[in-house]
């Protein structure tokens, strides 16, 4: 299993992608998922870029960003500039949402812009050989499985993949683990972070992540949390070709990432060795 980091975890200090993939590189991480702001505004000139990263045993698998599904104008060269993004970091994946409305109170007319929009975004993620990757995430067309599962259906593109946010479908009702094994075929990242209580949940609120005086009051490391990883670390551990990206939105960046990535490589070696001694 390959884990990155988010750059977005960095978003309110002052600490260049220079430093960030020389810690990232030296605490067993193998890649940098790179916030769509970060990759935008990164140098054309600067020599830490997709070459220099590659030289230090990473890689960019993912530029995470926010398509206006919204507008079907301005859409195209917000797609067209996030490939060319994608395509100078040697990312195969950008990731967007499935609009700002619940799927429960969405409109069958803000349903089908969301499809259509997608469907559009994907046709041209594809001409590019890229895929796009619609989050599961509360407030959005893929806010429960069953509605994840309505929108591949609808959407109805190769292209289109699913970033897995383990505690975002488990905040939407569903089980990660069953989750996942239905999903399985569209999954091609997956997000890891962690909650104290399911009533916190509210920390997460774009708002509030984004605010630089905004609380993080319930954000924990990953298995210190209200949600037990163990089951589906176990099943991803599985796979050799799973990626993921611990996404911290909390203090104490370097120290949470530390400890959590040493904490995954750990258990996933146990389940690894216990899984062969079974065989």
């Amino acid at each position: 299993m390959k884990i990155s980091l988010c750059t977005i975890s960095f978003r309110h200090q002052l600490i260049g992608l220079k430093d960030i993939a020389f810690w990232a590189r030296d605490n067993g991480f193998q890649g940098i998922e790179l916030w769509g702001v970060h990759a935008r505004n990164q140098s054309p000139l600067a020599i830490h870029n997709a070459q220099w990263m590659a030289a230090q045993g990473l890689s960019v698998p993912m530029i995470s960003d926010y398509l206006p599904l919204h507008d079907p104008e301005l859409l195209r060269d917000r797609t067209l500039a996030l490939c060319t993004q994608a395509r100078t970091w040697g990312a195969a994946k950008m990731r967007t949402f499935a609009g700002h409305q619940a799927s429960a109170g969405a409109t069958p007319g803000e349903r089908r812009q969301i499809i259509r929009a997608l469907h559009e975004a994907c046709i041209i993620a594809a001409d590019h050989g890229l895929r796009l990757l619609v989050e599961t995430h509360p407030g959005t067309l893929a806010d429960s499985l069953a509605a994840t599962c309505d929108l591949i259906d609808a959407a109805n593109h190769a292209a289109l993949a699913i970033n897995f946010d383990a505690l975002h479908v488990w905040e939407g009702g569903d089980d990660p683990v069953e989750a996942r094994r239905i999903l399985l075929p569209h999954i091609a990242h997956y997000h890891l972070k962690n909650i104290s209580a399911r009533d916190r949940l509210g920390v997460f609120a774009p708002g509030n992540v984004f605010s630089a005086a905004g609380t993080r009051n319930g954000m924990v490391p990953l298995f210190e949390g209200a949600y037990d990883y163990s089951a589906l670390l176990a099943e991803m551990a599985q796979d050799p070709a799973c990626e993921a990206s611990l996404e911290w939105f909390g203090d104490a960046v370097l120290q949470t990432l530390k400890g959590d990535i040493a904490q995954i490589r750990a258990r996933t070696r146990k389940d690894l060795s216990e899984t062969a001694e079974a065989v």
